[in-house]
């Protein structure tokens, strides 16, 4: 395959004396230097860092112009990798991806072999990017919990940010694992939508974000996934119970956690900290086939909305007005 003279499609951020405008533009193919890989990719998914990437954060994106897009799903069309073919089907997520590397808010995308995932059996595209980063933080967190000793008989199980891409998931799959998943969310949810994710209660933020100041809190909880950070993850593990574990993978609340350690050394909490990003590979594919596979979950289609590079501005608003629900899955 030949794209020398040829362009693809992206939606690209630029700066323009301080000010970031969003558009989509003819970009040309590039060369494949050794264990590069080009990807045609089909579906991509809107994260809360492709948001921050969009309006010029310089925590996520140093360079601009820039084309978000943490995560892509497709086929290869060109490869200069031992370890992927032309015809295979992949994922990307993380890494550096849509963050200071062109993201999949684009038709093709060059990337390194090392970055790349092969797209699970009971899998495609479109089901990979439902779960995208979201999703595979949400798995990353259970297994974390997993791995840590939690288990059902402990009891309830509090996700924040349920109504969200990660929380979403998380509570499916700790409800289709036999947990009790208790909803919280910033104010209280329709009972249909608490439902539809798998949560049998629900709690607000009068519950989640404490601000008695108390360094304990009455066990509330057998264990925790927060996605906010702050003062709601301190909570979560004020609220917890003896020997339950925390997980956290956010920081849209604060990226400081105020607390004393009597959790830690009187109950045994434990913090676990969510890296999906530089998550090692071996443990990444493992995730991917979990979520294919043993911890495969039925996408509510009221939960997924379907974008276009030409209506992502919109759902971009959305996230950053902290009003979006559920995921959003962009079709190249």
């Amino acid at each position: 395959m030949n794209n020398s003279n040829s362009t693809f499609k992206a939606f690209r951020v630029e700066e323009e004396n301080g000010a970031y405008q969003t558009s989509i533009k003819e970009m040309p193919f590039e060369p494949l230097t050794k264990g590069e890989v080009l990807i045609k990719v089909e579906y991509s998914s809107l994260n809360y860092k492709d948001a921050l990437s969009s309006i010029g954060n310089k925590g996520v994106t140093r360079n601009f112009p820039h084309t978000p897009g943490i995560d892509a799903a497709g086929i290869v069309t060109r490869s200069e990798s031992k370890q992927f073919k032309v015809g295979d089907a992949v994922i990307v997520t993380s890494y550096d991806l849509g963050m200071n590397h062109p993201g999949g808010f684009a038709s093709y995308i060059k990337v390194p072999e090392s970055w790349i995932v092969a797209m699970p059996k009971n899998l495609n595209a479109r089901k990979a990017m439902v779960f995208g980063t979201a999703g595979f933080t949400a798995a990353l967190s259970v297994y974390r919990l997993l791995k840590n000793g939690q288990n059902p008989d402990m009891g309830a199980i509090a996700v924040t940010g349920a109504l969200g891409g990660v929380g979403s998931v998380a509570c499916q799959i700790l409800s289709k694992l036999g947990f009790e998943v208790i909803a919280a969310n910033y104010k209280l949810a329709a009972d249909e939508d608490v439902q539809k994710i798998g949560a049998s209660s629900q709690i607000d933020r009068s519950v989640s974000d404490d601000l008695s100041g108390r360094p304990m809190l009455k066990p509330q909880w057998a264990g925790a996934i927060d996605v906010v950070g702050g003062n709601t993850l301190t909570t979560m593990l004020k609220g917890c119970m003896n020997l339950g574990s925390v997980t956290t993978c956010g920081n849209i609340g604060s990226g400081s956690l105020e607390m004393t350690v009597y959790p830690f050394i009187l109950r045994g909490v434990s913090l676990l900290g969510i890296d999906s990003q530089n998550c090692p590979m071996e443990i990444r594919q493992k995730i991917w086939n979990l979520l294919a596979n043993d911890w495969a979950i039925e996408s509510d289609d009221s939960l997924i909305k379907e974008a276009s590079l030409e209506t992502i501005k919109g759902h971009i608003d959305l996230m950053l007005e902290k009003k979006s629900k559920g995921r959003v899955i962009i079709k190249l």
